[in-house]
């Protein structure tokens, strides 16, 4: 645990070795975000993301009941009442969801409880999606009458295709973690008591891995998605091409023929 670890408003933060997580906290709305609660999140991740040591951020929802209901409908009549504050929102609703899917190192949702609205939008930007058997997840846009931009929803497309985007939308109907995981929304499915410990065993996996090489591989990926934004192929080239001029490289070639461990420092 570092200097980074604490609460900031709404989120809490603390990092264990290689791993940063971030946790919703919002008990009372069911983990639900503000509006300041978006606002606030790119500059969260910010602030992790600048940390030399971390390699994998998870995110998660306090408690048992829910990673998270969404945004927090009872702000609407003020933050979303008219055509101008929807689309101010939904600006700051994306920059959220923008930053966790740019956020430079792997990212994993550990979910419990219910995952709905603008929680699934922030699980889908994450690379990897764990729940246990508690899980729900529903997009009910349709019973509130509001809709989302084409933006708000690519990452939950890019997961499950559309048509099984369009039965979550149309239907505004829940869906239990085997359903999430039949459509792509979620990577696995286990037992409300081995979560954490299967979480921390993937993190394990992936930190033992040269960092350079992780967040070039997430950059390509992203970059083949459709509707990558311009240059991200470029980016990740020039990330594939530093991998090879790195100290890891060379670390990981004489690992090799000493048939040891490698030790990576992420340069």
């Amino acid at each position: 645990m570092n200097s980074l670890s604490g609460q900031y408003s709404g989120f809490h933060t603390r990092v264990s070795g290689p791993v940063a997580f971030l946790e919703i906290r919002n008990p009372d709305r069911k983990n639900a975000l503000t509006l300041k609660m978006w606002q606030d999140l790119p500059g969260t991740l910010k602030k992790l993301e600048q940390e030399p040591d971390i390699r994998i951020l998870v995110l998660s929802g306090s408690g048992p009941e829910a990673f998270s209901a969404g945004a927090d409908i009872s702000e609407f009549d003020e933050t979303r009442s008219d055509a101008a504050k929807a689309a101010n929102y939904d600006a700051v609703n994306l920059a959220a969801f923008r930053a966790v899917k740019r956020f430079k190192h792997p990212t994993i949702a550990m979910i419990r409880g219910h995952c709905l609205g603008g929680g699934v939008g922030l699980i889908a930007a994450c690379d990897l999606r764990i729940c246990d058997e508690t899980a729900r997840f529903a997009i009910p846009a349709g019973r509130l009458g509001l809709a989302y931009p084409p933006d708000g929803i690519a990452d939950i497309v890019a997961a499950t295709g559309s048509s099984h985007a369009k039965r979550l939308l149309f239907t505004a109907g829940m869906i239990d973690a085997d359903k999430a995981m039949t459509f792509g929304l979620v990577d696995e499915v286990v037992a409300p008591e081995a979560l954490e410990s299967h979480v921390e065993q993937l993190c394990v996996q992936i930190a033992r891995n040269a960092p350079l090489t992780l967040q070039a591989a997430k950059l390509a990926i992203n970059a083949l998605e459709a509707g990558a934004e311009p240059g991200l192929k470029t980016q990740a080239g020039n990330a594939a091409d530093a991998c090879f001029a790195s100290r890891d490289f060379a670390e990981g070639r004489a690992a090799f023929k000493d048939k040891r461990v490698p030790v990576f420092k992420g340069c």
